[in-house]
Formats: C-alpha cells, structure tokens, sequence
C-alpha cells in the first residue's frame, strides 16, 4: 500500500481527477483479473522485471466476439489503480482495457525508473501490446488462481497488417502516462510493426530538458512554433518540481521493501539504481545542487527521454492535450510537439484543456475518465479511438482551446471550447516599451510614440525572492516582486477586451557590463531572466495568467535577445493593464549563484518591443 504522502502527491501528477485507489468494479459487473506480466531484454542490460497490472474486459468480449483494446498505464509515482476509472470507463464502451504499473514504481520489482526512455519503457510497452495481441511467449500469470493467461478476446489486424500478434488497440494517460504513449510508438515504428493504432497523451512533455531546465531565449526559430523547444544550451532548473520528482522515486523504491530481504539486492538499489532511479536523474540533480546549473551530458539525458529526440519514429495517430494550468509541462511542449507531428505528415489534432497539473481538477462536463462518453473531453477521446482503432466514424480535427471568460458568462464547457482548423490562430498586435523610471514605464501601440528611459533591476539571491507559485502546493499566494528585482511595462487601461492565445515574443537589449564579462567564463556566469505577462486590475491587483512564467538563460547580454513568453489563453478585459515584466528571480527556479545587476533603456535605436498573438 502506498504511504498517505506519496498518495497526495500522486493524485496530483496523474491524468484528471479520476484518481481511485480501488476498483468500483463491482458497481459494473466488470471485474478485473490482478496479472503479474514478465517483459524481457530491456535496454543494454537486458533486464528482465515483472509489471503489476489489471485486465478489464467488456461483458461478453471473447473469441467468437473480440473487442478492440485500450493500454494505460500511471502518472509519476502512481501505479495501475490509478486507472481504474479509465479502465471501467473504457471497457464499459467496449474496449478491452490492460492498466498497469509502469517500471520502477510500486510493484515488488527492483526495476528502476527509466523515464519513459525507449530502451526500457517503451519496449515493456512494446511487450505488453504484443500480449494484449495474443502472444504466448509474453508470460502472464493471474495473481488468483495461478494460471498462465494468454488473450484472445482482443480483435487481431495480423491479416491486414502482416505484423504477427498486432491488437486493434490505443493507448490514453497523462503525464508520465503520456511520454510512454511516445516511446511505445516509436519502438514500434522502428521495429516496422506498428502495432500501436492511436495515442491520446495528455499533459506531457516534448523534452524533458525544456521542462525540468527551461531556457526560453534560445529555442529553435526563437518559438516552439518551430516545432521544438530544445535550447542549445542550459537552462534555468525548476527545482521545486524536479524535487517532487525525486521525493515521489525514493518514495517508490522504499515502498518495494519487501523484495529487498537478499543483501545483494540491496547494494544493487544503492549502488546501480540511484535510490530508484536511472543513474542519470542523481547526476543532473547533483550537478544543478553543486554548481546551480545541468551540464551538457545531463541535458542531453533528459532530452534523449522525450519525444523531441525520436519524434521521427512517432507516426501514430495522435490527440494531444495539454493543460492551460500547468507549470510542469507548459502549453508550448504541446505547441512544439504538434507542429512537428504535422510537419511530417503524421494525423494530430490539439487540445488546450483548462486543468494540468497545477490545478487538476476539471470543469463539470470537460472530462471524467469514469464516464467518457458524457464529457467534452471523453467524447473527443473515443471519437478518436473509434475512428482510429475502430475504423468507424470521423476523428476530431485541428486545434480546440478552453475560454474561462466563456465558461465564465455561460456555464456551458462545450461553449466554452472554440475550434479552430490548425494552430496558431488570429494575429499579432506588437507594441513597444516606452520611458520609464527605476521600476518601469509604458507600452505603446506606436512606436513613434516612444519615449527615452532608464529603468534597473537585479537579482539578490540563487532563489527568489520574486514569488509566482510553489510548485504544485499553492496557486493561491499574491504574486511579489519586491522593490529593485524586477522592472514592469504596462498599457493604459484598456478601452476593450484583448483575447491572448499562444505565446507572446518579447524582444529586449539589456544591459549589464559586470555579466558582460563573467559570461565568458561559461554557463555559470550568464545571465538568468525570468519573463512574465500580468493582468493589472483598475485596483491594482494583479494576476499572473495559470502562474506562467518564462526563464532564460542569456547567452551574450551584448545582443538582444528575444524571449518567448509562455503559452496562455486569456481575455484582458476592459479597464484592465496588460504589463510585461522582467525579474532577476522566482522562488520556483534555480537563477544566478551570483548577484546581478541590469539596466534596460528605452528609445534612442533601442528596440524593445513585445509581440501579441490575439484573437478577434
């Protein structure tokens, strides 16, 4: 049984608020058969581990009447019964459900996390699909009765597609549950079976080096519109969340005590599986808690865990969605993942839901993993897997995005969800910072109406003490900048609304000569910037939009530098200030181990503007 504390915090890193620790199956006269499932040959090690997991199967599914199936598996130290609503929901719509507890959690097996890497992840996924497609040399036995079980009520494609124990199957999951959809797919793909017929990921990331270590002044294009969001250099790390990540592990290998009574076993946990986890996750964590920034070799590790470093080999029908709020995995990882899908011709469709992963909890109607087919989200979900696993019906298509301020005046979620043919949608409004003082000044729709200005900041601490959100724990708080940490550039009231989807470019020559020269000393010297939009009320209040902000390290101060803000949807309304900020810290980052200070001047040939992507 899992501990109360690593209980909380799963059910705030999985998919939706349909987490269950236990299995209403009795409520639907589906019950679950408990399976222990042996997978082989993983990675260069050749690792053999057993995977925990429940096989839900629709009334009357059989030989003689086979059903397509669904694979899932849990979000960051979860395990399989965090499914089981998914599963119920699924296998009541007829779809022959395998949920199972991903390698490295709380299973009794000394497997260690892997990340979602390919090598171990995806081919246990790989393995797993292969025994939803009838394979005997996948042994499975049940946890009741002892007996080997093979599947055969699951619908074969073998005859079509010529690949051998190929299922008519999906898979759905969010978070750590998402990224595998990824790996499981490419796995296929390069081994030419593809056996996999349509991922739903949610919440998840394109590269888990822009999650964990953002740097967001030198993506590729200069926006994850390019179709990636891997910096060429180190980011600013995000301690608070890579910290849960680490409790969460620990917390999962201590909870396989038992099948650690062989000494020998426990040197093995110790020395080769990093207190749980792949080797590489203890070397990126002690590096950023040693000098205050990833290496190079770490960054790649992270990288070479996501989506974004075999994105080729995704040729899956896929439905993305991603959370507006979501401080983890922000909405330009779902941007990048996206544009590169489509690019190469692979069926993707795209999703900006209201809940992720710093608010999990989704609107009446948006998505109930227990009752799919009787929320917006649900139907959009079988929607695709009938059209793609079924061979039936019509997939959604393009790109839907949720409107709090339609949800707001109307109640109605499905109103609340515009659709649109692609994105990016709407235009662009540029407008351009004017004057200002030693806190700030203006922004200006004309740039012949600029004014000259000086305005300062700096940075005093490696952490804050600007404040924007503590992780996962609070999205309550004000948000601070105290005085001399940030400078801020703000628009007169507005006379009319002003709807922002996507991510704003803010493009800035800074100067700060002392950083000017420890640059040179390499990655440790740079410059960190953290970039964010506030929504000004006629009082004064402020609000951070989904608690987003933008880090990046600054590569060469001497140069401007232009910083995607992070991905929002929101409507500054009437009366309202849209203000842009830069601040030397956030609490929820590790920034500069040194003070810096920084000057930003306005007019005279300085090009400091900041450009808008809005919607009629």
């Amino acid at each position: 049984m899992r501990r109360p504390a690593t209980v909380l915090l799963t059910a705030l890193l999985t998919a939706g608020a349909g987490t269950a620790l236990a299995s209403p199956a009795a409520a639907t006269g589906i019950t679950p058969r408990d399976l222990t499932i042996t997978v082989t040959g993983l990675g260069t090690e050749q690792r053999t581990c057993t995977i925990d997991a429940d096989l839900y199967l629709p009334p009357g599914a059989s030989h003689a009447r086979p059903v397509p199936a669904v694979l899932a598996t849990n979000g960051f130290g979860g395990t399989k019964a965090d499914q089981a609503d998914l599963a119920l929901g699924m296998a009541e719509q007829g779809y022959a459900t395998l949920s199972y507890t991903g390698l490295g959690f709380v299973d009794g097996d000394l497997c260690p996390i892997t990340l979602d890497d390919r090598e171990h992840d995806g081919e246990a996924a790989s393995q797993l699909l292969r025994f939803l497609g009838g394979d005997p040399s996948i042994t499975a036995v049940d946890d009741a009765t002892g007996e080997t079980v093979v599947v055969d009520q699951v619908v074969r494609e073998d005859s079509r597609t010529g690949t051998p124990h190929d299922p008519a199957v999906g898979m759905v999951g969010g978070s750590y549950g998402g990224q595998i959809q990824f790996a499981a797919a490419a796995v296929e793909h390069a081994a030419g079976t593809d056996r996999l017929d349509a991922i739903v990921p949610m919440i998840t990331w394109n590269d888990l080096s822009y999650s964990l270590n953002p740097d967001n002044s030198a993506l590729p294009g200069g926006t994850a519109a390019s179709g990636s969001v891997s910096s060429t250099q180190s980011g600013v790390f995000k301690y608070q969340w890579a910290a849960l990540f680490t409790v969460l592990g620990v917390a999962s290998g201590l909870q396989d005590l038992q099948a650690l009574a062989d000494p020998v076993q426990w040197r093995t946990v110790v020395q080769d599986n990093c207190a749980n986890f792949d080797p590489g996750v203890c070397a990126a964590l002690l590096e950023v808690g040693t000098q205050g920034f990833a290496s190079a070799a770490s960054v790649e590790f992270l990288r070479s865990n996501s989506v974004a470093s075999y994105i080729e080999d995704v040729r899956v029908p896929t439905l993305l969605a991603q959370g507006q709020a979501d401080t983890l995995f922000n909405l330009q990882e779902s941007v990048a993942t996206y544009t590169a899908l489509r690019a190469q011709g692979t069926p993707v469709s795209l999703v900006w839901h209201s809940w992720g992963h710093s608010g999990l909890d989704p609107l009446p109607g948006e998505w109930d993993p227990r009752h799919p087919a009787d929320t917006y989200q649900g139907r959009q979900v079988l929607q695709w897997f009938d059209a793609h696993v079924r061979d039936r019906g019509r997939a959604p298509e393009g790109f839907a995005y949720f409107r709090d301020w339609v949800y707001e005046a109307t109640g109605d979620v499905e109103a609340a969800y515009a659709e649109q043919r692609s994105f990016p949608v709407g235009g662009e409004r540029t407008l351009y910072l004017s004057g200002g003082g030693p806190a700030g000044g203006d922004l200006v729709a004309d740039p012949a109406a600029v004014v000259p200005g000086l305005s300062a900041y700096g940075s005093v601490a490696p952490v804050g003490p600007n404040y924007t959100e503590t992780s996962f724990l609070d999205q309550s708080l004000p948000v601070t900048d105290p005085p001399g940490t940030a400078v801020r550039f703000s628009t007169a009231p507005l006379t009319a609304p002003l709807d922002v989807v996507g991510s704003a470019q803010l493009t800035v020559q800074l100067d700060a000569p002392a950083v000017a020269g420890t640059q040179l000393l390499g990655t440790g010297g740079q410059l960190v910037v953290v970039a964010k939009l506030y929504d000004v009320g006629p009082d004064g209040a402020v609000e951070l939009p989904s608690r987003l902000v933008s880090p990046a390290r600054i590569a060469d101060v001497t140069q401007p530098v232009t910083i995607e803000l992070p991905g929002i949807v929101h409507r500054f309304q009437p009366g309202h200030r849209l203000a842009v900020v830069l601040a030397g810290g956030d609490t929820a980052y590790r920034g500069s181990t040194v003070p810096q200070q920084v000057a930003l001047a306005t007019g005279g040939g300085h090009v400091q503007q900041l450009v808008l992507p809005v919607t009629p």
